[in-house]
């Protein structure tokens, strides 16, 4: 009796540590974040691509917390940059790290992605992103997915711009009665770009029944609905990733 009362004690302190195991992995999988491809302001000629500060911000709050971090962009391989500030030390820091630094320089195409892999799926600003994002049907329904299967989709600045044209299986757009945030007409107008972009964010987001939310000029501002987490502009990046890892940690 004793022997038995010792091996049924031993298969569930074992059983325990593979649910616990399963359990934490669970709660690790990783993040998919998405960049440009896009290199060009429209017909003005100026160089494009994703805003370093709108990756590096978010990765940092992640990456310190154990998660790893996958890059996809339209194209795959090495996207372009902007906003390249090595002054900025977070910027300094991901720059400088091999494993990052490969993995953003060797960006995923949308095929080579399994959604169930992910928990969370986050759209990095940057002006290409507007030519690139809202019309890959590929990466809206990578979204869509890990959306559905209880994972967030989140974005940053022009990232959003992504969120505009994804739809779940109930026909209904993704932002349609949610609150959500993203850069501003205000801020498009203050950056001369207006008559410039292929569309307005803030005004398509609307159109998409979404709840928009904004603050003045390059504030932070960050807004979570229903697992869907945006940002107004670059000063929002650190905050939408500390949004992300608040609702991971749920």
């Amino acid at each position: 009796m004793k022997k038995l009362t010792l091996l049924f004690l031993s298969l569930f302190t074992i059983g325990f540590i593979q649910a616990q195991q399963q359990k934490s992995h669970a709660m690790k999988k990783k993040i998919l974040f998405v960049v440009t491809s896009h290199d060009k302001k429209g017909s003005t000629g100026e160089n494009t691509g994703y805003y370093l500060g709108e990756v590096s911000h978010p990765w940092e709050v992640l990456h310190k917390a154990g998660y790893e971090i996958d890059f996809v962009s339209p194209k795959g391989g090495t996207p372009p940059i902007d906003g390249f500030d090595l002054k900025d030390p977070v910027n300094k820091e991901f720059w400088e790290n091999k494993e990052y630094r490969y993995k953003i320089d060797h960006s995923l195409k949308p095929s080579q992605v399994n959604s169930k892999d992910y928990s969370t799926i986050f759209y990095a600003g940057g002006h290409g992103a507007m030519w690139d994002f809202a019309d890959n049907t590929e990466l809206s329904a990578i979204a869509s997915k890990i959306y559905e299967n209880g994972g967030i989709v989140a974005g940053v600045c022009h990232g959003p711009a992504g969120l505009v044209n994804i739809k779940l299986s109930n026909g209904k757009y993704l932002v349609d009665g949610k609150k959500i945030n993203a850069f501003t007409n205000e801020e498009e107008s203050a950056v001369k770009l207006t008559d410039v972009v292929p569309f307005l964010l803030e005004d398509k987001l609307i159109e998409r029944g979404a709840k928009f939310e904004k603050s003045g000029l390059w504030q932070n501002h960050v807004v979570t609905d229903q697992r869907v987490i945006t940002g107004q502009n670059p000063q929002s990046a650190k905050s939408v990733g500390e949004a992300i890892l608040k609702v991971l940690n749920k």
